[in-house]
């Protein structure tokens, strides 16, 4: 006879029995332990306690004593949390307040009840706020709740400004207070902010915490205050000047700007010297093209606090080989190739409004051409067309919105590279029509006269060039075709360049800015490849490491430096794709 089988199941029997044991518990029936805290008594059931808390279940499989008797008492713990977690245990359910969340999270975690401390810190994690977020760290801390003391710290990083402006930001512990002005990430307007808060603090009790100053403002970027903060509120301050560590560190700060302002020679470069990425300002990576050919009208901006690119209103024209630069918060796209033809065209974006609006056009079409500010007037350098390279340079005034030529390069460059540098205008390498160069010259606005410098190592057309502390940058490019990986630093003082640290890979047509105390190397192309890589210098380590990559692959995209903020910056490009503007 053939053997038949089925398999019965009680669907929600599990939840039934549950309900079950709760009813038992509230009746006191079939219980077989009490728990004892403070002046309250639980009676509860063994297994239930067992399956829940790691701590129970330990104790009762145990040895211990406890694990027999009747009556466990169980101290430190708050009666109302400790009511709760064995409501918990038989019902799944807890309710959780701002009253209740720290006495239920420092049970839990004695009970290791670990589902239970998650939600506490969730909790804790969405209602934080610059009245508590010190406090929330500190408990967090001291029951080594990972996840809630990274999320904090993030939290008082974001809202310094707001959290340095509480009475609780007065008793913040003297190492957690250290770690956040170490922080490049910590969010402010200007290094002037930290500097006052954490007088402010020290301040709040002078006796005890005037040890710590130095440390403290060693972690502040004296260097750059604002020049007449540094002379009349940091200086003269009688506890800085009572303390020699101090009083050196004001005058590292004092002698960088006097060099900014070459009243003295340039001083070594540190990490307070460099901008944290809030106030660092951010990079354009503009136009180009692709593997399809096409020039873009689609821009990217960088924001290094987030280390993300994120898109902004495209131009009104086509641009690849485009020449753009930045000068007074605004940023300036101009000539290039539409994909048809070469342009004579500009246009200037204004960050503040997310749009582009035309400026007068060039006398020269041209693409390939460079872009710099010195003064208060842009350069426009070089660049080629279908049938010439260029030698001739114009000269815009943003005021007046008109173009005049000034005294013409020695050599035409199709693809220079340009710069500015203590009030000259550089012009290195680029194609003369027939071969790369490795010649460079320089303009003096006075003399209105080109001068040659020294040769580059290398001969390079479609490179990216960059200040960062007083050197020129020249970074990839094409030796005619070849694409270049290799890097040289040209030293104005000594008329010299040297090579430093290569990039990980070949990039001709790359884009480079400084930004925030290194050099960004955005896209190019490798020889086979478009690019949406990109890479940072660090000429304090004399290495490149990788960055977040730009969303489109590009080559002969302009990348350039602008001063704005790219909060402000994110809040109007949203505005302006839901139409609220």
């Amino acid at each position: 006879m053939d053997e038949y089988s089925m398999e019965f199941v009680a669907e929600g029997l599990a939840k039934e029995n549950f309900e079950l044991l709760y009813q038992f518990y509230q009746s006191r029936d079939l219980c077989d332990v009490e728990i004892k805290v403070g002046n309250k008594i639980f009676h509860c059931h063994r297994l239930v306690l067992a399956c829940v808390s790691q701590y129970f279940k330990a104790m009762f499989k145990s040895q211990m004593a406890e694990s027999k008797e009747k009556s466990i008492s169980i101290k430190d713990i708050d009666e109302e949390a400790m009511d709760k977690l064995i409501q918990y245990a038989y019902t799944a359910r807890i309710k959780l307040s701002t009253d209740n969340v720290q006495s239920v999270l420092y049970a839990a975690s004695i009970l290791q009840i670990e589902t239970v401390a998650n939600a506490c810190s969730n909790f804790m994690q969405s209602h934080l706020h610059p009245s508590n977020c010190i406090e929330v760290r500190s408990f967090a801390e001291l029951h080594n709740r990972v996840e809630l003391i990274k999320t904090t710290d993030n939290y008082i990083r974001d809202n310094f400004i707001a959290v340095s402006q509480n009475e609780e930001f007065l008793s913040m512990p003297i190492e957690i207070l250290t770690s956040l002005v170490s922080s490049p990430d910590l969010n402010v307007d200007s290094e002037e902010q930290v500097y006052s808060a954490i007088m402010v603090w020290i301040k709040h009790d002078n006796e005890k915490r005037k040890p710590h100053l130095p440390e403290l403002l060693s972690k502040v970027k004296l260097p750059l205050l604002d020049p007449v903060f540094l002379m009349t509120k940091v200086g003269p301050d009688e506890m800085i000047n009572n303390s020699f560590e101090c009083r050196d560190l004001v005058n590292e700060a004092m002698s960088y700007r006097m060099s900014i302002a070459n009243i003295v020679p340039e001083v070594k470069i540190t990490e307070r010297s460099r901008p944290r990425k809030s106030y660092a300002g951010v990079l354009f990576c503009v136009g180009g093209r692709g593997a399809s050919g096409d020039p873009f009208k689609s821009i990217e901006c960088y924001d290094p606090r987030q280390d993300k690119w994120f898109p902004v209103a495209d131009m009104t024209t086509r641009r690849r080989h485009v020449g753009v630069c930045s000068y007074n918060g605004l940023l300036y796209a101009v000539g290039g190739h539409d994909g048809s033809d070469h342009l004579r065209s500009g246009e200037m974006f204004d960050p503040k409004t997310n749009t582009w609006k035309p400026i007068a056009q060039m006398e020269t079409l041209r693409r390939g051409i460079a872009l710099a500010c010195l003064g208060d007037v842009i350069y426009a350098v070089g660049g080629l067309d279908d049938a010439t390279c260029f030698n001739t340079v114009e000269r815009y005034d943003p005021v007046r919105d008109s173009w005049s030529f000034i005294a013409p390069m020695d050599t035409p460059r199709g693809g220079v590279g340009v710069t500015t540098l203590k009030g000259q205008l550089y012009a290195l390498g680029g194609n003369d029509g027939t071969c790369s160069l490795d010649n460079c010259e320089k303009y003096d606005p006075y003399l209105n006269r080109w001068s040659p410098i020294a040769p580059m190592h290398k001969r390079r057309a479609g490179a990216g060039v960059a200040v960062l502390d007083n050197y020129i940058y020249v970074v990839g490019g094409f030796d005619d075709n070849s694409p270049l990986d290799c890097v040289e630093k040209y030293d104005p003082k000594l008329n010299k360049w040297s090579f430093v640290g290569s990039m990980s890979c070949c990039r001709g047509g790359v884009g480079v800015s400084a930004l925030g105390g290194r050099l960004y190397a955005v896209g190019g192309h490798d020889g086979s490849n478009y690019l949406n890589s990109v890479e940072a210098y660090d000429p304090l380590t004399n290495k490149w490491e990788p960055a977040q990559g730009i969303q489109q692959y590009r080559a002969g995209a302009g990348v350039t430096y602008c001063d704005c903020s790219p909060k402000l910056l994110r809040q109007v490009t949203s505005a302006n794709s839901t139409g609220h503007l």
